[in-house]
């Protein structure tokens, strides 16, 4: 598809002219810009153009839909005609986070920690899920599991679980990489710190609990210190602390250390003062931080399970438009380490299918072509599990289809919690998110997917025909 100069022109006027523009970048489907001043985006000009299917801001950046294929090409007319130059997804990064208050920069941070290694855990819950179809009691036979019946396949579901738990059994290690390498260091001490806090020879975390009971949970003494000797499996605040202190220490040695003896002297000394602060201090305190708000999670959750899952039914899809949202990946992971599952992720799932079925109703509704096209894609990405093309390109735009969406979501929510669903991994979070989720309670997941596709569909009818009645 050729590009239009005229309509690069307009999405440059739409967004306040070149002179709003501090930086300008794209990645696979979206221009990306640092603009001085988003207020001067006229946006209902912008969407109105052609080739733009949808626009949004996000973490300080503003971006705007194109496509694949087409998005580098208005790329390249749009630096031409405007003669900005070329930068990087990174230098947007810092232009945006400069405008950035603290709390909108640690949930950043958070994001930048979790977003690169979700394709993994995604892909472990995938690989749960099948491991929980056969080995699940009742599903093929009353009381028994698949393998039960038929135990030639007892070791091919034994394989897939073994593959399925490494990311959540090395969770650290990846965690490690991810944070070390966002707080400045070197990714490699970030993954050798996460393996370390899940080493053979410290006592599994989740048999912690058990051996606190019997009271033999094995110690270091260290001058006079009884340091446990407890790993932090599928833990999330112990690895994350002490990758901030991994990589301030290694920065610090290495502005100080001659170049020299650097490979010798600074990852030794900094995993050596990072793993005794880790095992002393850090992990300690954290593994309690930690529990405790799983302690408020579970608590909320089962004194009052209809109001948590309306609740946070009705606020995820708000807080995605946030960013906020990321800073419930690691309370999930932190729930199905502590109690073998998180009720909040099947929420979640009825958020996604809730707005793509409220972007569905919008292509039944609309009489322009475009609007009709783009309500259907972005209705099939988010019952994939990808929503922003749904809530930015279509819903948020219309205000009531979003609103339709909330409240279904809210009304799923509630049913789903109220019936104790919950998932031992992180999946798909769309249609096929029911692998995720323990097969015991797959009749009322569906229940609650059925309210999220239904109800959002039919509020959003009512409500564009109340429209059109005014």
């Amino acid at each position: 598809m050729s590009v239009n100069k005229q309509s690069v022109e307009k999405i440059v006027e739409a967004i306040g002219g070149k002179e709003n523009i501090v930086a300008a970048t794209h990645c696979v489907t979206r221009l990306r810009f640092a603009l001085k001043d988003e207020g001067k985006v006229n946006k209902e000009a912008l969407e109105s153009i052609d080739i733009v299917k949808g626009s949004f801001s996000a973490n300080g950046q503003f971006q705007v839909v194109i496509g694949q294929g087409l998005v580098d090409k208005v790329y390249n007319e749009m630096v031409e005609m405007t003669g900005i130059g070329r930068a990087t997804k990174q230098e947007i990064k810092d232009a945006a986070e400069a405008k950035l208050n603290p709390l909108q920069r640690a949930i950043k941070t958070l994001a930048d920690i979790f977003i690169p290694i979700l394709p993994a855990i995604v892909t472990a819950g995938l690989l749960m899920g099948i491991n929980n179809v056969l080995t699940g009691p009742g599903i093929f036979y009353e009381d028994k599991s698949f393998v039960q019946v038929h135990k030639e396949w007892a070791d091919l579901a034994s394989i897939i679980n073994l593959i399925a738990n490494t990311a959540f059994v090395f969770l650290p290690g990846l965690i490690g990489w991810s944070a070390v390498n966002k707080f400045g260091g070197s990714p490699l001490l970030g993954i050798v710190l996460g393996l370390m806090l899940v080493h053979p020879d410290l006592l599994n975390a989740w048999g912690w609990g058990a051996a606190k009971q019997e009271g033999n949970i094995p110690v270091w003494n260290l001058f006079g210190l009884e340091i446990q000797k407890v790993g932090y499996q599928g833990q999330v605040l112990p690895v994350l602390a002490a990758s901030y202190v991994l990589a301030k220490i290694e920065i610090f040695l290495r502005k100080r250390i001659p170049d020299a003896f650097q490979l010798l002297l600074v990852a030794p000394f900094a995993l050596l003062i990072t793993g005794f602060l880790a095992f002393i201090a850090i992990g300690p305190v954290t593994f309690a931080i930690g529990n405790t708000i799983t302690n408020v999670f579970v608590g909320i959750f089962d004194n009052a399970p209809a109001i948590g899952g309306f609740i946070y039914g009705a606020l995820y899809a708000p807080l995605v438009v946030t960013g906020m949202h990321h800073t419930f990946l690691p309370v999930d992971l932190q729930l199905i380490s502590s109690t073998g599952g998180t009720f909040l992720w099947p929420i979640l799932v009825m958020s996604n299918i809730a707005q793509g079925s409220a972007a569905l109703a919008m292509m039944f509704l609309a009489k322009d072509e475009k609007l009709k096209g783009l309500s259907f894609t972005s209705a099939v990405s988010a019952y994939l599990g990808i929503t922003e093309p749904a809530m930015f390109g279509v819903n948020l735009r219309f205000r009531y289809p979003f609103i339709a969406a909330m409240t279904g979501a809210a009304i799923a929510g509630m049913f789903i919690t109220f019936n104790k669903v919950i998932a031992p991994s992180i999946g798909v979070g769309g249609l096929p998110g029911f692998l995720s989720i323990v097969p015991q309670k797959w009749m009322p997941f569906f229940i609650g997917m059925a309210i999220a596709i239904v109800v959002p569909i039919v509020l959003t009818s009512i409500f564009a025909k109340l429209k059109k009645d005014q």
